[in-house]
């Protein structure tokens, strides 16, 4: 039992990271950026790629759905899918992720993406963001966040689960129909642009994005998910949080952090999240390297460091307050119709959109 524990540890391990090779490689060659896609909103009035986000969602809300639906997942056992539903932080959370990830130039995926491109500016910003999280999930930080922002003012108690289909009273064929209703209509307004129909990197992307977190999510929730020797409970595998999870970039970079800086302690662990950390970036150096786009970036001034790292640490602070970033909440944890998950949406949406308000205003008074 003990070597079967330890193969399907590494299933899910390798299994986490090829997913994000394949996530990282499409991520590069399509230009799929989540601030991208909010600031074309905002500026530019294109939508394309945030049909593409939404092409993602509604995927992994329909298949995360089905999963559930026929046993092969347990949403309940995820940390967005909890009876507390802590909206004040996951709200604020939410804000500071937006601003963050707009003052840094993109989010905690397009981060190690560009990484992988040659962006240097993208190293500074890992490892300020990976520290900040991890300071919030175990140090200063994280004082703050669980005695202040998750205190009971700012906390909801639902019961057993704080999702919609629960708020709601469904029950499975319910939950599943919700599910689908909800992806056919995300569906429906992401194609009925003919635009998008001529727009096959965002199709691609949206399309891949929606499947690699379905894959984790059956990976983690279903392959990885036995009996432990030691316990006899069931347990998940090779994950951090002891829950089933998917693709979530935040948390798993302080995790990064964590794990190199205590390599020798064998109670740290190479985990599903770490791996796709990882993986995002050897997937995008891939695609650099094959069609030749590698280029080595640098800060252009003092300023703009300054401002990266600015929104490094708010990005970590808010990608773990909020319980996951543009992908961890805006697709995973959306995936699971969590409550939870549209509030810390909504909060990133709107603090990349202020932030991008002011600094075009700023731009034009210069």
């Amino acid at each position: 039992m003990t070597t079967d524990i330890s193969v399907l540890s590494a299933i899910v391990v390798w299994g986490g990271f090829s997913l994000a090779v394949v996530f990282g490689y499409v991520a590069q060659k399509t230009s799929f950026c989540t601030m991208g896609a909010v600031s074309d909103v905002v500026n530019m009035g294109d939508w394309g790629r945030m049909r593409a986000w939404m092409l993602a969602m509604a995927i992994a809300i329909l298949g995360a759905n089905i999963l559930s639906f026929y046993g092969l997942l347990n949403l309940a056992d995820t940390i967005y899918t909890a009876g507390q539903l802590y909206w004040g932080a996951l709200l604020v959370g939410g804000l500071c992720f937006g601003v963050g990830m707009t003052l840094a130039g993109g989010c905690g995926q397009r981060t190690l993406v560009r990484v992988g491109g040659g962006n240097l500016k993208s190293v500074v910003v890992f490892l300020f963001l990976g520290y900040s999280a991890l300071v919030t999930m175990r140090g200063i930080f994280g004082a703050f966040r669980t005695t202040v922002l998750q205190s009971e003012p700012l906390t909801v108690h639902l019961g057993a689960s704080s999702t919609l289909p629960a708020l709601l009273g469904l029950d499975a064929q319910g939950q599943l129909l919700l599910a689908i209703v909800i992806a056919v209509l995300m569906m429906g307004f992401v194609f009925l642009s003919r635009e998008f129909w001529r727009q096959g990197d965002n199709i691609l992307a949206g399309v891949v994005g929606g499947l690699v977190v379905l894959g984790g999510w059956y990976l983690v929730g279903h392959i990885g998910y036995v009996e432990d020797p030691n316990t006899l409970e069931m347990t998940y595998l090779a994950t951090n949080s002891h829950r089933a999870e998917s693709l979530s970039f935040i948390g798993p970079m302080g995790y990064t952090m964590d794990l190199w800086a205590y390599w020798t302690d064998t109670q740290t662990t190479l985990t599903f999240g770490i791996a796709t950390v990882f993986g995002i970036g050897v997937g995008a150096f891939i695609y650099a390297m094959l069609h030749r786009t590698f280029r080595w970036e640098y800060f252009t001034s003092p300023q703009d460091l300054f401002r990266h790292i600015i929104g490094a640490v708010l990005m970590g602070f808010g990608g773990v307050t909020a319980l996951g970033c543009t992908i961890g909440q805006g697709i995973t944890g959306l995936s699971t119709l969590a409550l939870g998950s549209f509030i810390a949406l909504f909060g990133i949406i709107a603090g990349a959109a202020l932030t991008m308000k002011i600094q075009y205003y700023q731009m034009m008074r210069e």
